[in-house]
């Protein structure tokens, strides 16, 4: 889910990777001078491990690593691809085994991973135009919705999960449906709570919300538009459960909008609202945020701060407790200097994909004041930890048993075992 850069000249796409809201606006405090990046070390030579290896000594193989054991990894070369970007997970609900859905330049990999030191690549899903370096994956109802961005006409593909069954030997699969309601999409949200799907940075609805009925997962329906928020590069769609009780039970999304988060009430699909907007300081781009268990506190992800800026590795927290006036409350700041990515909060462990750094992951107490402190990591980038887009792209943490899974841009799916 990297940037692009609709709205930004910003010559970043010589990498291998790589607005506004309207509504009330709670104004950012005074800027806090950025802390000096510290210098980096001679990197050591590329690593070509797969593992698998435990983590004794910091070290797991070529890794880097503080509480994950390295399991397996699934080069590039396997998925005959030449990058990675993003990922989702799929446990199937007759037998719980799991599966990493690999998003790849080329197309979609599936990989059975219930022995994480043995997995399976089943096959592949090829894109339905060109290739990319933009590509998204979620799930909903045993079915995989794919996105491209930069990828011409693409559309949304679906696949039947439950055809991954008993199969193996690397299969070349085809969708079972093509949505073309829209042509590019850099990014999908599923709010599996309700059966939409919002698809955003299309070519439609202003970039903003591409709302989809994808109850029957092979007949998607367009729903309808969020255009007055301007371009959304991605978020979260909930049934609200936090404390402003004057939306309990409504759907809203927060949306990451390039130069600040947007709320949006999205129940009634005719006539959505966005019920207000928040900024906060050392912007750069407002790339990804998701909420706590209690829907009270949303963590965000800026993807040109630490680069543009020159702050450390930084986690926004704004205080969403009344949805109509959000506030900025503060911003983490780590002991790297790499650009965050995506990341997903499961009970009180926030799991980052950051880049050049790796999987960091960072444990909290309460997110009213800055209780984070890094619990565990494994550098998938082990060269440096600068501020360039190569390395951890995202992270799913959501299996039942624990494992966890990597894409990397450079060196494929990465499965990892929680010590």
């Amino acid at each position: 889910m990297n940037i692009k850069y609709n709205l930004l000249s910003v010559s970043l796409l010589v990498l291998l990777t790589a607005c506004g809201g309207s509504g009330s606006s709670s104004p950012a405090p005074a800027p806090v001078a950025p802390t000096p990046p510290p210098t980096t070390t001679t990197p050591p030579p590329a690593a070509q491990d797969i593992g698998p290896h435990d983590c004794v000594n910091g070290m797991a193989g070529d890794f880097a690593c503080n509480g994950f054991d390295f399991s397996k990894r699934v080069s590039l070369e396997d998925f005959g691809a030449g990058s990675g970007n993003d990922i989702w997970g799929w446990t199937d609900p007759d037998d719980g085994t799991e599966y990493a859905l690999m998003g790849l330049n080329n197309g979609t990999g599936f990989v059975r991973i219930s022995d994480p030191e043995n997995p399976v690549l089943v096959g592949t899903m090829a894109t339905q135009t060109v290739g990319a370096n933009w590509r998204d994956i979620k799930v909903y109802q045993n079915h995989a919705f794919v996105v491209a961005d930069n990828a011409g006409a693409h559309g949304m593909q679906v696949f039947d999960l439950t055809r991954l069954r008993g199969q193996s030997g690397n299969i070349t699969f085809t969708p079972d449906t093509v949505y073309s309601g829209v042509q590019n999409s850099h990014n999908i949200v599923i709010n599996e709570d309700t059966g939409f799907a919002y698809l955003v940075g299309t070519n439609t609805c202003n970039g903003g919300l591409h709302m989809v009925d994808i109850s029957t997962p092979t007949s998607p329906q367009s729903a309808g538009c969020h255009s007055t928020s301007g371009y959304t590069h991605d978020a979260q769609c909930v049934i609200y459960s936090g404390p402003d009780t004057a939306y309990t039970g409504d759907e809203i999304c927060f949306a990451s909008n390039e130069d600040d988060v947007a709320i949006i009430n999205v129940t009634n699909k005719s006539a959505t609202q966005e019920l207000s907007s928040v900024v906060y300081p050392n912007f750069g781009y407002t790339h990804q945020g998701w909420l706590d268990d209690n829907q009270q506190f949303l963590l965000v992800g800026d993807e040109l701060d630490e680069r543009n800026v020159r702050v450390r590795t930084s986690t926004i927290v704004l205080d969403v407790r009344d949805l109509d006036n959000p506030q900025y409350l503060y911003t983490h700041q780590a002991d790297t200097i790499s650009i965050d990515h995506n990341m997903y909060i499961v009970g009180q462990k926030v799991y980052q994909a950051n880049y050049r750094a790796g999987l960091r992951v960072l444990d909290f107490t309460d997110l009213a004041t800055d209780s984070f402190t890094e619990s565990a990591f494994f550098d998938t980038y082990p060269a440096d930890d600068e501020a360039s887009f190569d390395g951890a792209w995202s992270v799913y943490p959501f299996f039942a048993s624990g494992t966890v899974i990597v894409s990397d841009i450079n060196r494929g799916l990465f499965i990892l075992t929680p010590q």
